[in-house]
């Protein structure tokens, strides 16, 4: 594809995506790092199980998390963000109150849910009650988490993006720091207070950047609370509803998986599952992040609607392509480095799923789209129809082709995904994509699809190789060069930033 062809829109719309892109991706890089050191300690010390178990935990809490929560998570950015744009102070305060008190009455159901329900739900994941102690113990992540969640969506809402990805960091740091004494001291039985004490160290962080925040000071009772809470929880229970149906898709997934193999090969599809998005994770964190609340504030204005999601797909695919394409070719090696040996049969689900981490950056700049115009039944269909589809095609492809089903799985959802969401959003705006992000697509598509079949079907080493190196240097070259042509910003420049020109 000649770059030269790409028409150039203004390029300082181009320039703040990736700007805030690169904040988040200096923190996701910083984030792998660390991330690699704990890892490949979790795969060391614990095992194939060991990391089965601590993916079904984390489902467990994911799952529960998710019902009582009730999508204030989401919600509360699209408040936080509505009540900035007015620029109403007073009506700001109000919002960030009632989250607060709203997350830490969310996250206390979510602590007792763990602890009354902890016996069936040991019961359903595992077939017996012998980690319904452990299930119960973790609720107090719940509680924290939430909490932690609430101040997220003011830094969030308020698009202090340097504080997120400081969190980031912090929260990866931290991770590591903790969880690498308890799995060493204890093994197995050091996850639930590795979960325990990473989750109050979030808390922590994230109370230490909300503080910061300028918020009038206001007193507001807590019946005048209501009113705010209405709203929030209104479109919330939406995202709640969405949320709930992915989270359990996700987790009867693992069950199923569970009961098909065992626990080491849950852990094996966990390890390839949790890799495939690593490398894109900045891609689609800035999503969240910048995008999110600005595709808000626009969001009665169908144009600059179109504007905003072609500009985000361009820009996501071109920071994201060379990231999958490496991951695609060195499969092998980040299994190894990233866990161990014993995770090789990890490679071709790891595969699979890069190919699914492609369709996502397709569809979630566009799946943001139905958020911020608050559209919460059509988005609360599409996510639980897509949920189950998920759920139904990995119990299906499993009895076909073993492990490896599962991550075909993950690529079909995201193919049928993409292409019901481009259907949603030109229902919702009479238009999608346009000429320029269509070419990106298909481009993209035929790097790594060859890079796919080269990889699994050329068993030559120096053919495979060569063809491999060309398609990563070439698509790289491609990449850097179209987004410079967008946004400005040339070797020269980035050069002369660092004191290299």
């Amino acid at each position: 594809m000649d770059v030269a062809n790409i028409a150039k829109p203004e390029s300082g719309s181009y320039r703040s995506i990736l700007k805030s892109t690169s904040l988040i991706g200096g923190a996701s890089v910083l984030n792998i790092l660390i991330g690699m050191v704990r890892i490949k300690f979790v795969a060391v010390l614990l095992g194939p199980t060991g990391v089965g178990l601590l993916g079904m935990y984390a489902q467990i809490t994911a799952l529960i998390t998710t019902i009582t929560g009730m999508g204030i998570s989401s919600s509360g950015v699209r408040q936080v963000a509505e009540a900035v744009g007015s620029g109403d102070d007073e009506r700001v305060a109000r919002t960030v109150i009632t989250l607060r008190r709203t997350a830490g009455l969310t996250g206390g159901l979510g602590l007792l849910v763990m602890v009354v329900f902890a016996v069936p739900l040991a019961r359903l994941t595992f077939g017996n009650t012998d980690y319904a102690w452990t299930i119960a113990v973790l609720g107090i992540t719940l509680l924290a988490g939430a909490i932690a969640a609430g101040q997220g969506c003011i830094i969030n809402g308020t698009r202090r993006i340097g504080d997120l990805a400081r969190i980031s960091v912090i929260g990866a740091l931290n991770g590591t720091l903790i969880s690498i004494p308890c799995f060493y001291l204890w093994g197995e039985a050091g996850i639930v207070p590795s979960l325990i004490l990473s989750s109050m160290a979030a808390l922590a962080t994230s109370w230490w950047f909300a503080r910061r925040v300028p918020v009038k000071a206001i007193t507001l009772p807590w019946r005048d609370s209501t009113g705010e809470a209405r709203q929030l929880l209104s479109l919330g229970i939406s995202f709640m509803g969405a949320g709930l149906a992915l989270t359990l898709s996700n987790y009867l997934i693992r069950v199923v998986m569970l009961r098909q193999f065992d626990l080491a090969d849950v852990g094996i599809y966990q390890a390839a599952f949790s890799l495939s998005g690593i490398l894109v994770g900045f891609v689609l964190g800035a999503m969240g992040a910048d995008y999110y609340p600005r595709l808000t504030a626009v969001a009665n204005d169908n144009a600059s609607v179109h504007r905003m999601v072609n500009e985000q797909s361009q820009i996501s695919i071109l920071l994201a392509l060379p990231g999958l394409a490496a991951m695609m070719i060195f499969a092998p090696l980040i299994i190894e480095i990233f866990y161990a040996a014993t995770f090789e049969t990890a490679v071709p689900i790891l595969r699979w799923c890069i190919l699914g981490i492609l369709g996502r950056v397709y569809a979630w700049p566009l799946s943001y789209v139905l958020v911020a115009k608050g559209t919460g039944r059509l988005f609360l269909i599409l996510e639980t129809f897509f949920a189950f589809l998920h759920l139904g095609m990995v119990f299906l492809f499993i009895q076909l082709w073993g492990l490896p089903g599962a991550g075909v799985a993950f690529l079909v959802l995201y193919l049928t995904y993409t292409v019901a969401m481009l259907c949603a959003v030109h229902h919702l705006t009479t238009g999608s994509w346009n000429s320029n992000t269509l070419r990106l697509t298909l481009y993209s598509v035929i790097v790594m699809v060859l890079l796919m079949l080269n990889c699994t079907y050329v068993s030559q080493f120096y053919l495979a190789w060569t063809v491999n190196i060309l398609f990563l240097f070439g698509s790289s070259y491609f990449c850097f060069y179209s987004l410079s042509d967008r946004t400005g910003i040339t070797l020269n420049s980035l050069l002369a930033k660092v004191g290299i020109k």
